[in-house]
């Protein structure tokens, strides 16, 4: 067991909580981005046992900090909601250096990876102009709705694994985020078991594709990567704070975003440098 991935999934599932924010994104900087599509693929593998160990240690990691963390973000959101998406800007903005690293940008980019970056960056932007509400709490549960947050759950795990794409954003899109979020917070298990079966086949499903792109077309599959990490700065940005004690605090927050985004990719990155 890789228990080095409990921290590692901690720092993920605390981002996988936040609309905007992508768990992808937290998997690129910690550097195990290759390894976590390879290991949900290798589950039904010979190696199943290997995949297994390194899976695990990271699920308890991210599974612990969405029921520990869900009402802490929360309450950030409703009483620090600029200075915490500024700290999230700031890790964002830190991992990019990494993810050019990672892609061997100077070398390998050309015009069209350019413009697949440009492509990547106008995806995500565009759902800056989306206005999401959180919607009611749904408390008629029937099969109908069973079904519906399974489909919510496949799609918001299918966006969680692609950098720069948030898995909490689209279930805002939807509609479920507030049900969802009651559900852990209250422990409703059937709401909590459905969704995770459809979270579950969607990291299956599209870690197969991914893994696909990545080993067929790797540069520019990073191409896309930067641009949607890039795109995901556009979502986040809450506009400009309108009191001096807020700008102080968001800076302050921004630049502990891009220092920790700093010794992650540090400590995370040593064996590559």
């Amino acid at each position: 067991m890789e228990w080095k991935n409990i921290y590692r999934g901690l720092i993920m599932g605390a981002s996988d909580v936040i609309p905007g924010v992508s768990g992808g994104t937290i998997a690129v900087l910690l550097g195990i981005y290759d390894r976590l599509i390879a290991s949900i693929n290798g589950i039904l593998s010979k190696e199943w046992k290997r995949h297994i160990g390194f899976l695990i240690p990271l699920g308890i990691g991210i599974v612990t900090a969405i029921f520990l963390l869900a009402n802490v973000i929360e309450w950030l959101f409703e009483h620090y909601p600029g200075p915490t998406q500024f700290f999230f800007l700031g890790l964002i903005l830190g991992v990019l250096p990494y993810l050019l690293h990672k892609a061997e940008a100077k070398k390998n980019f050309k015009i069209n990876h350019i413009l697949l970056l440009i492509v990547g960056i106008g995806i995500v932007a565009s759902m800056a102009f989306f206005n999401p509400v959180e919607g009611d709490i749904i408390e008629d549960i029937t099969a109908s709705t069973y079904v519906l947050l399974f489909f919510s759950g496949f799609i918001g795990s299918s966006a969680m694994i692609i950098p720069g794409i948030s898995g909490s954003f689209m279930l805002l899109l939807i509609g479920v985020y507030s049900t969802i979020i009651s559900a852990i917070s209250n422990l409703q298990l059937d709401i909590i078991a459905v969704t995770g079966l459809g979270i579950a086949f969607g990291f299956l499903v599209m870690s197969r594709i991914i893994e696909y792109f990545l080993k067929n077309f790797f540069t520019a599959t990073f191409a896309i990567i930067i641009g949607l990490v890039i795109g995901s700065i556009f979502v986040i940005f809450p506009g400009w704070p309108t009191s001096t004690t807020m700008v102080l605090l968001s800076v302050a927050t921004f630049a502990i975003g891009l220092f920790v985004a700093y010794i992650l990719g540090r400590v995370e990155y040593k064996d590559e440098s």
